[in-house]
C-alpha cells in the first residue's frame, strides 16, 4: 500500500508539472506514476491530483495500446482546450457544499486531541439525502467531498463514558437549533469546557517536536507533582461563530465559581467589544464537572453573571455521556494540544504563551490568562437562596436547557 509521504510527493510533483502539462499528457503522467507505485497507485495518484480513477484507468489503457507513443503529442489525437469539459460539482451547484455540511454538522463527533472530524453517516445515505434537494450526485463525489470538508472515515473507538440517553439526539438537535437561531439573531453562542490539568515542570508531554539530532529535550522519568509549581486547570470559552477563544489558567480548583469567573473574563475582553447589542448569552456546556446541569453553585454564579451584565443566559447541555462532541473540545483544545506537543510544559508562564500562540490556518485566535484566584471546594447553596434564582425551564429537557433571567436592581 502506498503511505501517506508518498501521495505527498505526488501531488507536490503534479502542482508543478501541471501548468505546463494538457489534458491528455497530465492522463498519462499520472498513469505512468500509478503504474510505477504498483498496487494501490492507482487510488494514491487520483487522492493526490484530483484525477477521477477513471481517467488514469483510460491512461494505463492508452498506454498499454501504445496509443501515447505512435505520435507526437502536437499530432496526436485533438486535446480539448484548458477549462474545457464538464465543470465540478460544486461549481455548477455553488450550495452543494453548504448543503453537505448542513447533513453532518448536527451529527459530528470531535476526539478532543485530534482536528478530524467523523459523522456516523454513510456516504450513500448522505447521497440520497443531497438528491432530495435537488443535487445530481453519487457516493463516490459524496466521499471526495467529505475529504475536502476535513472529513474522515474511522472506526470504533471506545469513547462512550455511560449507557446512551433517550433523548440524546434530539438533544443534538435542540442545541443545533438554538445556536442557529441565536447566530441569526446577533447574539453570542459560547462552548466552554475545562481541559485536562497538566502537570508544570520538566515532565514528559506526548508528540514529537523537530530538535538537533541526538539532542531531545531531557525530561524527569517520573511524573511526581512538583510541590512549588503544581498543576495548572486550564478552562476555555469559544466563540462559536468568530472562531475566538479565552483560556483561564487556573491553579487552585476547578469549581463553577472558577468556570463563570472565565466566562465574566472572557465578556470583559472579547464578547463585550464583538457583541455590544446583546441582550441574550447563549452556554453550552457538559453535563459534569464544575458546569454540570446538576450543579447549583453554577446556576448561582450564572445568575450573579446575568444580573451584572444584565442579559439572559441561556444554557443548554450535551447529554451524559457525549463530552467529547462539544465545539470547544475539537475546534479549540484539540489545536492546543498539538501546538505544545513534545514540549514540557516548564512553567505556568509556558502553558499561557503556548496557547496565546495556537492559531489555524481558519484564523483562530486564542487569548490566554492566568488566574492566581483561589477557588475552594465544598461550597454550598441553601434552599432560600436557590430559590431566589430566577431560573426558567424550557419545555423540552428542561433539566439540560433553562434560562437565567437578571433579576430587578430596584
Amino acid at each position: 500500500m502506498v503511505n501517506s509521504e508518498t501521495r505527498t510527493a505526488i501531488g507536490v510533483k503534479y502542482e508543478q508539472l501541471a501548468p505546463y502539462l494538457n489534458e491528455k499528457t497530465q492522463r498519462l503522467w499520472a498513469a505512468t506514476e500509478a503504474l510505477t507505485l504498483g498496487r494501490g497507485g492507482i487510488s494514491a495518484v487520483a487522492s493526490a491530483t484530483g484525477l477521477s480513477r477513471t481517467t488514469i484507468y483510460t491512461a494505463i489503457g492508452e498506454l498499454k495500446d501504445g496509443a501515447a507513443s505512435a505520435a507526437p503529442v502536437e499530432s496526436g489525437p485533438r486535446v480539448r482546450r484548458r477549462g474545457g469539459g464538464r465543470k465540478r460539482l460544486t461549481t455548477t451547484a455553488p450550495t452543494l457544499l453548504s448543503d453537505l455540511e448542513s447533513l453532518v454538522e448536527p451529527t459530528t463527533q470531535g476526539d478532543p486531541e485530534s482536528p478530524l472530524r467523523w459523522t456516523c453517516k454513510s456516504t450513500n445515505r448522505l447521497a440520497a439525502e443531497l438528491r432530495t434537494m435537488g443535487h445530481h450526485i453519487s457516493s463516490r463525489t459524496v466521499y471526495s467531498l467529505l475529504d475536502q470538508l476535513d472529513y474522515n472515515l474511522q472506526s470504533n473507538r471506545k469513547t462512550q463514558e455511560g449507557s446512551a440517553h433517550p433523548d440524546r439526539d434530539a438533544q443534538f438537535r435542540y442545541i443545533t437549533d438554538c445556536v442557529k437561531r441565536f447566530q441569526a439573531e446577533g447574539q453570542p453562542v459560547i462552548s466552554v469546557d475545562t481541559k485536562k490539568k497538566e502537570l508544570i515542570g520538566a515532565f514528559y508531554n506526548k508528540g514529537r517536536e523537530w530538535f538537533l539530532k541526538g539532542q531531545p529535550e531531557q525530561v524527569q522519568v517520573h511524573d511526581f507533582v512538583d510541590p512549588e509549581l503544581g498543576k495548572v486547570i486550564p478552562y476555555g470559552v469559544y466563540d462559536v461563530a468568530a472562531n475566538q477563544g479565552l483560556v483561564s489558567v487556573g491553579i487552585d480548583h476547578d469549581t463553577a465559581v472558577f468556570a463563570v469567573a472565565t466566562i465574566r473574563q472572557w465578556w470583559q475582553t472579547i464578547g463585550r467589544p464583538l457583541y455590544p447589542q446583546a441582550t441574550a448569552l447563549l452556554v453550552t456546556a457538559d453535563n459534569g464537572g464544575s458546569n454540570g446541569s446538576r450543579i447549583r453553585l453554577w446556576k448561582w454564579e450564572l445568575q450573579k453573571l446575568a444580573d451584572e451584565l444584565g442579559i439572559t443566559i441561556h444554557a443548554c447541555h450535551f447529554p451524559p455521556g457525549t463530552s467529547k462532541w462539544n465545539k470547544i473540545e475539537h475546534r479549540m483544545f484539540c489545536h492546543i494540544s498539538q501546538n505544545w506537543r513534545g514540549r514540557p510544559l516548564a512553567s505556568r508562564e509556558v502553558v499561557v504563551n503556548l496557547i496565546s500562540q495556537t492559531t489555524t490556518g481558519q484564523g483562530l485566535e486564542i487569548k490566554a490568562i492566568l488566574d492566581e484566584n483561589r477557588y475552594p471546594t465544598g461550597t454550598m447553596v441553601p434552599d432560600n437562596l436557590f430559590a431566589t434564582i430566577a431560573l426558567k425551564r424550557d419545555e423540552f429537557q428542561g433539566d439540560w436547557n433553562y434560562r437565567i433571567n437578571p433579576r430587578s436592581t430596584d
